[in-house]
């Protein structure tokens, strides 16, 4: 009886298992490829105008035997193997690394994905001049911080443009509660003697957390010393749907221009 148990056992992994590739298989089929932001596409095809058209030509087709259109790539067949590309060239080839940011990066893999069917007159390419201006009238430097000016409050946007890719600052600036930050999620605490804390979490471990107040005072708390702790879960941030197109095209063309 064990040996015929053992292949029921067998028989009943070997179906699971089978079922599970088949429900993984629908699960991408029903996906299909990931999604590329506006924004990233758009910021993909200036940086490929500037970088890669005097080789590959404007039309993708200008080395031998590469046709950039096509979605097809004999070295890269995922968006991981393709960012590898970038980075580190293909040796033996004329084909060089590029050092580029994390956005600079994602905004050329979204170009190459969409490329045959990128229409740039469609676009609203931004100008990071401008956007410095829609910053000011914005206020935003009443949270924010760029190059030592503005308010410690909310986070120093100084590098954003080497961290954080064209798609991602659209989201954020839209629905910043989609973008929040694990780290610099605002929080509520209230002291033992009923004094209140507001601020933005910085760092927090079992036993403390540390945050900058509405003061720009630098803060560590033990939890132990604190009637309620909560960490929010809506941003102060407002949001700037509001903006017209141009408006945001120039300022997300200003912030990825900030690169520390």
């Amino acid at each position: 009886m064990r040996p015929q148990a053992n292949r029921w056992v067998m028989a009943a992994a070997v179906l699971c298992w089978i079922a599970a590739a088949r429900l993984a298989g629908q699960g991408q089929t029903a996906a299909g490829a990931p999604p590329y932001a506006p924004a990233d596409i758009a910021f993909g095809a200036r940086l490929y105008a500037a970088q890669c058209s005097t080789c590959h030509a404007p039309t993708g087709d200008g080395v031998g035997g590469v046709d950039l259109r096509s979605g097809k790539f004999r070295n890269a067949s995922t968006d991981q193997t393709l960012a590898l590309v970038i980075q580190n060239g293909i040796p033996g080839t004329g084909m060089n690394g590029f050092r580029l940011t994390v956005g600079e990066r994602d905004g050329i893999i979204a170009y190459l994905r969409n490329m045959n069917t990128f229409d740039p007159a469609a676009v609203k390419m931004g100008v990071a001049a401008r956007g410095r201006a829609v910053v000011e009238t914005k206020n935003c430097l009443r949270c924010h911080r760029i190059e030592g000016e503005g308010s410690r409050v909310g986070p120093d946007l100084s590098d954003i443009g080497a961290v954080r890719s064209a798609g991602s600052l659209q989201r954020s600036l839209v629905d910043p509660v989609s973008q929040m930050m694990p780290i610099n999620r605002p929080v509520r605490a209230v002291t033992k003697d009923g004094r209140t804390i507001t601020g933005r979490r910085l760092n927090e471990d079992t036993y403390t957390v540390q945050l900058i107040d509405d003061q720009e005072r630098l803060l560590s708390l033990t939890k132990a010393d604190l009637r309620e702790y909560a960490v929010l879960t809506t941003s102060p941030m407002p949001s700037y749907k509001d903006l017209t197109a141009d408006e945001l095209a120039d300022l997300i063309a200003y912030l990825l221009s900030l690169k520390g």
